[in-house]
């Protein structure tokens, strides 16, 4: 990667498996470079053969040449190369150079399924599976200090590598202004990397209180260390292990968003959904774990909406208030009419049943109504009709 021209070029092996229960011929990889980062595909091979792919949207769609067997495995490669965007408009802060910070979010291509990007807000228009290692090995221009998924494993001059196990994603940021400062919670290392002027000590401490807090309500925190990283600017973003929290923010708002993005560890990263058509499973969810944690509730500006809709469908003035808001206080009435105690083992065993796999808004339901004598219908129907 050059942090000065902006350019990376990348050479990746993906070790496939066949887990989906029936014969595939192809592979879908995910990654936003083909939309916001001049993706240029060098070359694709599969087992070592050449093989001809085509970009559609933000998915590369790789044809195995043969038909895989449930359980059969074969080695896909790529080479490509990119270029980061140097500013924060629209959907591009997911993958910058702005401020001297590089973003880097959903650029490694990942197996996942087709999701169109383009969408009236900001939510999240992915869909990837777990994978049980990640080894990535970074080499730049210049002395780089790098916030990622996992942990660094290995240095030499300008080379870094890092490793992550059990992710759904490898996300980074870097530096050559970075300062790190780190907290100790039980078994985990909490570590901020930030530059001059941001609010490190307030945001540390926010972190550390919700790894510990969270964790004793849906189950602990299943990694070593946990990541936060200022990022180049956007939005807040979560990755397994890792969370971006932007500069600029104070006051309650900046509580909310590190606690939020904090319990995306659980729901997203421990837990994955289809984000794109089914965001409650996540933002819901997540959003109902941070504002218990945090304290912070509040009504919504919009309308009363359904929940069981696609980003797709919701307008950029609403998804949030919807989605977030709303989502977060009908759970709020479901743990209410549940009582406390019968709603968060429901939240412990989703989450417990489904590590490193993937739930779903209907998974979610079910298995809040089989933790309960309580009737949720009356609660739930309305604003899910696609599932009642």
């Amino acid at each position: 990667m050059n942090h000065a021209t902006r350019a990376l070029s990348v050479a990746e092996t993906i070790n496939v498996r066949n887990a989906s229960g029936g014969s595939i011929d192809h592979v879908e990889l995910n990654t936003v470079t083909a939309r916001i980062g001049a993706l240029r595909l060098r070359s694709v091979s599969v087992g070592g053969k050449a093989t001809q792919s085509r970009i559609e949207d933000q998915t590369i769609l790789v044809p195995l040449g043969v038909t895989l067997a449930n359980g059969a495995s074969t080695r896909i490669g790529l080479t490509f190369s990119a270029t980061l965007r140097a500013d924060l408009a629209g959907s591009n802060w997911l993958f910058t150079r702005f401020n001297g910070i590089v973003d880097a979010n959903r650029w490694l291509p990942w197996i996942s399924q087709r999701r169109p990007f383009d969408r009236p807000n900001h939510g999240d228009p992915f869909f990837t599976a777990s994978s049980p290692r990640v080894t990535v090995r970074i080499t730049t221009d210049r002395p780089l200090l790098f916030a990622t998924t996992g942990d660094r494993i290995a240095a030499s001059g300008l080379s870094q590598t890092f490793e992550a196990r059990n992710v759904r994603d490898f996300n980074f940021t870097a530096s050559p202004s970075y300062r790190v400062s780190q907290a100790r919670v039980g078994g985990t290392t909490v570590r901020l990397y930030s530059t001059s002027g941001y609010p490190a000590s307030t945001v540390l401490s926010y972190a550390a209180d919700a790894i510990a807090r969270m964790g004793s309500l849906v189950g602990p925190y299943p990694y070593a260390t946990f990541t936060i990283a200022e990022s180049a600017g956007g939005y807040g973003m979560e990755s397994p292990q890792m969370i971006w929290i932007q500069g600029g923010l104070s006051g309650s708002q900046l509580k909310w968003l590190v606690y939020h993005e904090t319990a995306h560890q659980w729901f997203y990263g421990l837990v994955g959904s289809d984000q794109a058509y089914q965001p409650f499973a996540d933002e819901g969810a997540g959003d109902n774990l941070a504002r218990t944690v945090s304290g912070i509730w509040r009504s919504s500006t919009c309308a009363t909406g359904r929940l069981d809709l696609s980003i797709y469908q919701y307008s950029s003035g609403c998804y949030f208030e919807t989605i977030y808001v709303q989502g977060s206080l009908l759970l709020r009435q479901v743990h209410d009419r549940m009582g406390d105690a019968a709603y968060w083992r429901a939240m412990r065993d989703y989450v417990a049943a489904r590590r490193y796999g993937i739930g779903s808004t209907a998974a979610l339901i079910t298995n809040l109504q089989a933790h309960t004598t309580v009737n949720l219908t009356p609660i739930l129907a309305p604003r899910f009709p696609s599932l009642y």
